[in-house]
């Protein structure tokens, strides 16, 4: 028998606890958390009603779910102070700088941002005395009221105040449609909320952290703005670890560290396209050998497909519609530059650059008849693709235009998908594991708002990949509306050696592309079946996971994947021929050895092989040349160990096998 509805003049408020508190209607959270006990309502901050975080001031007039939320919700409470700061940073900035307009003020990741419409550029130095005011607003304890305003009314107030950029976008909103204005003692902003019950209640654990440029609504049509970022945590304590990390994060930049060690470079001719040097490309070479034998012995099959591949295979994958604009199209001919020659000649179609290479794998799927029986065929690639990536997006290796993915795709069978993924997620383990990244989480990434296929289909797929999480005993998250437009899929975020977290390969379960592109195989039964179609990739690109790898390592690279391994050095010159035949034995052994003879004291040189970051050296000279030994130096220790040459070559060699053939 289900319990009677509470009465419209009373609301039933069940806690986090169980237990179930009765108001009349209008109660506030605050006035909950006071009856609770002094304590909470002095930490409180906000609270969540069914789910939503709202002010502890707003009334509450229906029964639900109630959740008082205080410091130690550490995602709500960051994120109510970091809006809060957005505004103390707009109110501090209008305090101090007289006739600068406010515009928008998002929370972003680790921090907030605010973007000023200003004659005047504001510089770094003013951040002093911008986060001197903000501390002040904090001290002063200025409460938080909310108001409601009709939409016109709104309007005409801000334009008197001579704030354009807010009139603009409340008269964008709907006629009738009502405002939300928070105050913060007397200074206002157009805001939905919800906000800390007062200034107090931010904290001091804040800093200005850099200067940017922005256009309005992001248009380089509209007006410039100047944007003043910042960072907010809940104490102290996070905001130093917090800006540990961001000085740690800048020593390892993988652009510096790139050019320290001659990895590679880029250049304005080549945008987004990476040149890679020697030491990078050996490098790159052991990576992908690597990862190459990982398949082999995983089952996989490697194929090689064209870069340029005609319109109609994209049109019919999808992409031509949803994923045009990031492609790089040309006519199937180069134009004739004879005067009044035709634009285009030959057959007039178009041509696209992949930036992916599920069609072109599809039509080496089709070459012949599948039966049952052949499957899974397991397709892999490291192929060449292309994006239109927008100028302002690239970044060193981590964006760019021009990449390789490890990519492969796998043709299944309904019944296959869970073993194939569980196969999937070992292989993924195995390999970030043999990199020491094993701190992984997952995400299971639902169907966007554009999408290809029913929603009978998007059911299914979810369904299957959520079967194999559960099977393979992996806790994860939904990342609701991030699947691919064909397909959802897996995130993986993994966290490097600074406590960055990266969303490194992707696994994407795809029933709609072997329909699209009439993909079949035939069944036990003798009919025509779909397969299903896995995308997936392990390291993603090589360029990114290179520029990871750079920066998880610091370019102090594990033996096996350092550029140079051995740095063979003299002390004199006397020794300089059992260097060179020390050397031939290291390369005889497969080792990558570097020979210094310079007419350089051993310290230089000890300290050059260091900031090369040269994993070892082998120091010898007139003594080790009589004795036949070497004096054995690792980077980063002072230490030294003298070895019979013999002995330190098989020890060095046994040291640089790749995780996947150490004994």
């Amino acid at each position: 028998m289900s319990a009677p509805a509470a009465p419209a003049s009373e609301v039933r408020l069940t806690l986090p606890d169980g237990s179930v508190r009765t108001y009349g209607a209008g109660v506030t959270a605050g006035r909950v958390a006071a009856d609770i006990g002094p304590g909470l309502a002095k930490a409180a901050m906000a609270a969540r009603f069914e789910g939503t975080l709202i002010d502890l001031d707003r009334p509450l007039t229906r029964s639900g779910r109630l959740a008082i939320v205080t410091r130690k919700d550490e995602a709500d409470a960051l994120e109510l102070i970091r809006h809060d700061c957005a505004h103390l940073l707009a109110q501090a900035v209008q305090a101090l700088f007289p006739g600068t307009q406010v515009t928008i003020g998002p929370v972003i990741e680790d921090g907030f941002y605010y973007d000023f419409a200003r004659n005047e550029p504001f510089s770094v130095e003013d951040f002093e005395a911008i986060e001197a005011k903000m501390r002040a607003l904090v001290d002063a304890d200025l409460p938080t009221r909310r108001e409601v305003w009709d939409r016109d009314a709104a309007i005409a107030h801000f334009e008197k105040l001579g704030e354009s950029y807010k009139a603009e976008i409340i008269a964008d909103l709907p006629a009738g449609e009502d405002i939300s204005v928070y105050f913060h003692g007397d200074w206002h902003d157009l805001c939905r909320g919800p906000h800390l019950p007062s200034t107090k209640h931010i904290g001091k654990a804040f800093k200005l952290t850099k200067l940017a440029g922005a256009y309005w609504r992001g248009d380089a049509r509209n007006a410039q703005l100047q944007r003043i970022y910042g960072t907010a945590w809940r104490e102290e304590k996070e905001l130093a670890a917090y800006l540990h990390r961001i000085e740690e994060a800048e020593k390892r930049d993988h652009r510096r560290i790139g050019r320290e060690m001659d990895l590679f470079h880029f250049q304005e001719e080549a945008q987004g396209s990476v040149f890679w040097h020697p030491k990078g490309y050996v490098l790159w070479r052991q990576l992908e050998a690597y990862i190459r034998r990982r398949q082999d012995e995983d089952g996989y099959v490697e194929v090689k497909t064209p870069q340029l591949l005609a319109s109609k295979f994209w049109e019919q994958s999808g992409h031509w519609s949803k994923f045009r604009e990031n492609m790089f199209v040309v006519p199937d001919e180069i134009p004739s530059t004879e005067e009044g020659a035709p634009l285009v000649t030959g057959q007039g179609q178009m041509m696209a650059l992949k930036p992916m290479n599920c069609p072109a794998h599809v039509q080496i799927f089709k070459q012949g008849i599948k039966s049952y029986r052949d499957l899974p065929i397991r397709m892999s690639e490291f192929g060449c693709c292309h994006r239109n990536e927008a100028h302002g997006a690239l970044h060193g290796l981590m964006r760019v235009r021009q990449m390789t993915q490890d990519d492969a795709h796998i043709f299944c069978r309904d019944d296959q998908v869970t073993d194939e993924t569980l196969r999937f997620l070992r292989l993924f383990a195995r390999v970030y594991g043999d990199f020491g990244l094993t701190d992984i989480s997952y995400r299971l990434a639902t169907r966007p708002e554009v999408r290809a296929g029913s929603d009978d289909v998007w059911d299914r797929a979810e369904a299957s990949l959520a079967r194999a999480l559960d099977a393979a005993g992996l806790s994860y998250a939904i990342a609701e509306g991030e699947g691919a437009f064909y397909g959802p899929k897996l995130e993986f975020h993994l966290t490097d050696a600074i406590g960055r977290s990266w969303q490194c390969g992707t696994f994407q379960l795809d029933y709609v592309l072997p329909e699209r592109l009439d993909v079949t195989y035939v069944g036990e039964d003798g009919q025509r079946h779909r397969p299903v179609m896995l995308h997936r990739a392990v390291f993603g690109t090589f360029e990114r996971f290179a520029g990871l790898l750079i920066e998880h390592f610091a370019g102090r690279f594990p033996l096996w994947l350092a550029p140079v391994q051995v740095a063979v050095a003299t002390i004199t010159s006397d020794a300089d021929s059992y260097a060179q035949a020390l050397s031939g034995r290291l390369r005889a052994a497969g080792l990558r050895v570097e020979t210094d003879l310079r007419n350089e004291k051993i310290t230089y040189k000890v300290r050059e092989h260091s900031l090369a970051k040269t994993p070892i050296l082998l120091v010898v000279g007139r003594k080790e040349a009589a004795e036949g030994t070497v004096s054995l130096r690792r980077l980063g220790s002072p230490d030294q160990e003298v070895l019979a040459s013999e002995a330190a070559i098989a020890q060095i060699t046994r040291e640089a096998a790749p995780p996947d053939r150490a004994a």
